[in-house]
């Protein structure tokens, strides 16, 4: 895989959308500027990873904490029930492994009522701001909900539930899962062959000593 080859596209796609920003701004479109800084979320956040599947973690962060702002700028005049923003920006902040980060990201995920939410992203962002916070009995209460909810996947709740558990057993089938479905896709966000989810699931798993052994052309070597 020609990862240097994705990078160069994702930075290229970021400062067109800057370039787009500015202008939209200048212009006073408050519509197209939220779905642009959510595009813009999009290409950092494929920057990140493009870095990390080349072993470049350091590098990689910086893309990813501007993923994390940008996807918390769009939210602001997003409409309502956009749990992805505080999920992309949460997730991009694990996968910088700035913790701190992360944590003054999950609070404020709390804060736009996603915990409050009955749709199973919202379910989700909340179950994933609980378990970077270390509230585990919460998070598993909200992954228990999703996981049987027939419009989220049934394997990513499971793992959320035994991180939450800190059932290793039950982990590892679930992640494994995770990943199969991962491998089975055909197309992938920003075009990026990397099992994101699965990354941010075994960083969150790795804190509690339960991080499961996976192999796989998907995650960084």
């Amino acid at each position: 895989m020609d990862w240097a080859a994705h990078l160069a596209r994702e930075e290229a796609r970021y400062r067109d959308g800057e370039a787009r920003l500015a202008s939209e701004a200048a212009e006073g479109d408050v519509d197209p500027r939220q779905r642009q800084l959510t595009r813009l979320g999009n290409a950092a956040g494929g920057a990140g990873l493009a870095l990390l599947m080349q072993g470049e973690p350091g590098q990689a962060a910086e893309w990813f904490a501007r993923a994390a702002a940008r996807y918390r700028e769009s939210f602001a005049d997003a409409p309502p029930g956009s749990w992805g923003r505080p999920i992309g920006a949460v997730k991009a902040l694990v996968l910088a492994d700035d913790w701190a980060g992360a944590e003054e990201a999950a609070a404020w995920a709390l804060t736009t009522g996603a915990a409050e939410s009955d749709s199973p992203v919202g379910g989700y962002a909340a179950a994933l701001a609980l378990l970077v916070l270390g509230r585990d009995g919460e998070a598993r209460v909200r992954a228990d909900t999703i996981r049987i909810h027939q419009d989220f996947p049934a394997d990513v709740g499971d793992a959320l539930a035994f991180i939450a558990a800190q059932d290793v057993v039950g982990y590892t089938v679930a992640i494994q899962s995770v990943l199969e479905s991962f491998e089975a896709r055909d197309e992938y966000l920003e075009d990026l062959p990397v099992a994101d989810t699965v990354l941010v699931l075994q960083a969150l798993a790795a804190r509690r000593g339960m991080a499961a052994e996976l192999s796989s052309t998907l995650l960084p070597g």
